[in-house]
């Protein structure tokens, strides 16, 4: 007997999370800037309604009054106190791991080098950092900054680009002079989710050290870092997080390492004591080492909301929404797409995949750019990706069906 699956009609009305969605920003009409489905939560999450008042407030109150008491009353511990919230909600982190600061890619650079540096000076002959060649450009481009500046060498890993990275990949490039390996929890293009606890187990078993991108994962895939004994981690906050363009990043770095770990980029806020003026560089003796100059604190306000949000909803209603659309997902892709010449390039296992699916076609940079125009708002990733960014607080099933009807209709008007 075969099931019929439910319409995206019925997906809404039985959604347990439907009502968030009202918590989002609904944009005035834009002729200029029409929108029908946004399907790109994945590089930047849409902004709450509480998130605009926040900020209104906040020029009034902490800082249009405040001025520079607020400092003193409160900005000082920001970092870390927003940091430890997200270690809570998001990471399984307990406190004192993790801060909120900097750019994805200025965290991990402080938190590879670190890693570097420390397991360089236990043991010289750890020369080597592991990553693998599919991941983000980001990632790749400070590996080989950092390989050219310290004199270490790369070993890249080349998995299947839909499988991922396995234990089985990295099982031949572990030796004893691995000092590092850097990998993304859920891949970029092909929303690919390793196994973190295995992987990690695997590497500290080599005597390496395991950095995570967490940049595709936090806020959607539930995290347990301090069970999975991750040693560095690092995530954006722009996207399933909500934090708006360019919110700074959230770096954690497991307590036992904190005192032997020295992050290369030294500043006043890092030191043990940021107002002693003193003369030469003493790090702080906890997480608040990794943090260098002055912390973002206007840019670090839209993520209370979203955190809190999240803690509301619990990360695991999050995760089985999550996986509700990807499902629905590829049920459209495989019935609307797929006769039109696509490919689906995600994993069907949705134990294996995070909250984004790509599907794959030749003419899909085109499909793209006619879709924005009309207000279908899907990601495209070179050479022929197209990116379905599902943000389960946000994103409707019915939404996403309109979406996908789009892209089936653009494609088809180009064939």
């Amino acid at each position: 007997m075969t099931t019929v699956p439910p319409t995206s009609t019925e997906l809404d009305a039985a959604d347990p999370l439907a009502a968030y969605r009202d918590r989002f920003l609904v944009p005035e009409h834009d002729p200029a800037h029409p929108l029908v489905a946004y399907l790109d939560g994945n590089s930047l999450g849409r902004p709450l309604t509480a998130t605009a008042e926040r900020l209104a407030t906040f020029v009034r109150t902490d800082w249009g009054a405040g001025l520079i008491r607020s400092w003193g009353e409160q900005w000082m511990d920001e970092p870390t106190v927003l940091g430890d919230r997200l270690g809570q909600v998001v990471l399984g982190a307990a406190p004192g791991q993790t801060l909120v600061g900097d750019s994805t890619s200025v965290l991990l650079y402080k938190a590879l080098r670190a890693a570097l540096d420390h397991q360089q000076a236990v043991d010289p002959s750890r020369n080597e950092i592991v990553i693998d060649a599919g991941n983000f450009p980001t990632d790749r481009f400070i590996v080989e900054g950092i390989a050219a500046e310290r004199g270490a060498t790369l070993r890249w890993i080349t998995p299947e680009t839909q499988a991922g990275v396995g234990t089985a990949d990295l099982e031949p490039v572990l030796t004893a002079n691995t000092a590092v390996v850097l990998l993304s929890h859920v891949a970029y293009r092909s929303g690919y989710l390793a196994d973190a606890q295995a992987i990690t187990a695997q590497v500290k078993a080599a005597g390496a050290l395991m950095v995570w991108d967490l940049c595709h994962s936090v806020g959607s895939v539930p995290l347990q870092l301090d069970d999975w004994g991750v040693d560095l981690a690092v995530g954006c906050t722009y996207k399933y997080l909500n934090g708006g363009p360019g919110s700074p990043a959230l770096a954690y770095v497991r307590s036992e390492l904190q005192s032997s770990l020295r992050q290369p980029i030294w500043g006043w806020m890092g030191a043990s004591d940021p107002f002693g003026m003193s003369a030469q560089y003493e790090p702080a003796a906890n997480i608040r080492r990794f943090i260098t100059g002055t912390p973002p604190i206007l840019a670090m306000q839209p993520l209370k909301d979203m955190v809190e949000l999240i803690a509301e909803a619990g990360m695991d209603a999050v995760r089985a929404k999550s996986i509700a659309l990807t499902e629905h997902a590829i049920r459209l892709v495989d019935e609307r797409l797929v006769p039109l010449g696509a490919r689906l390039a995600s994993p069907r296992d949705p134990a294996r995949r995070g909250s984004h699916v790509t599907v794959d076609h030749d003419r899909f940079a085109e499909v793209t750019q006619r879709l924005w125009d009309l207000g279908v708002i899907p990601d495209f990733r070179p050479p022929n990706g197209l990116r379905i960014g599902l943000s389960p607080l946000s994103t409707s099933f019915a939404e996403l069906e309109a979406g996908i009807d789009a892209i089936a209709t653009t494609l088809a008007e180009m064939e």
